[in-house]
């Protein structure tokens, strides 16, 4: 599962759960983005946002962590990251790539789209405000977009930019992210007012 979480919050966690349920996985893998092509303007740090995504998942037995795009130089394309992926896993592994279904609604801006479709199927979870009438439309073009499934999940409209501003205009977040988090966030003022402070680099987890 792949995303900024910047921060993680309660509705990450909850579409990993729908996820594995739905789709019978064994595990899922949470993958922070050191430096997405698509986003700009992270708040937190790689090394802040890995960590929350520890504390977050660390409770549950088939969550873990991976600091695979943490730690990579450059950009961080899902097609090189299934590449690296390949590598490291069993050749009869099978790969599911789960992300909003807004980042979906943009397939044919990634970086060899056909190929991420090849080495993955994806599992595009619908948020609250996104309309996917026109998903069949953006996926026509592909060859294999039945390597695509919308995964409804329960409507919780909870966003990073949301919590973010809360937690700028000195509002809390309990029950938005998980208390750990929570914690992390309170102590560390990873998100204050003054964005860049030195409080943005959390210390790591194994």
């Amino acid at each position: 599962m792949g995303g900024t979480f910047d921060p993680i919050h309660i509705g990450h966690l909850v579409t990993a759960e729908e996820a594995l349920r739905q789709f019978s996985l064994d595990e899922i893998v949470f993958i922070p983005t050191g430096r997405p092509p698509h986003k700009t303007g992270q708040v937190a740090s790689p090394e802040a946002r890995y960590t929350m995504t520890c504390v977050a998942t660390a409770s549950h037995p088939h969550f873990w962590v991976s600091r695979l795009e943490v730690d990579s130089p450059g950009m961080d394309y899902t097609v090189d990251t299934l590449a690296a992926l390949q590598e490291v896993f069993a050749t009869d592994v099978e790969f599911f790539f789960i992300t909003g279904a807004d980042a979906v609604l943009d397939i044919l801006t990634w970086k060899d789209p056909e190929r991420v479709l090849e080495w993955c199927e994806v599992i595009a979870a619908t948020r609250p405000g996104y309309d996917l009438a026109r998903l069949a439309d953006v996926l026509a073009g592909l060859a294999r977009r039945n390597h695509v499934h919308v995964m409804e999940i329960p409507s919780i409209a909870v966003s990073s930019s949301m919590i973010r501003e809360r937690l700028r205009e000195g509002g809390g977040v309990r029950y938005l992210v998980p208390e750990g988090v929570g914690v992390l966030i309170e102590k560390s003022g990873i998100y204050s007012a003054s964005v860049g402070a030195p409080a943005n680099e959390a210390g790591g987890c194994a």
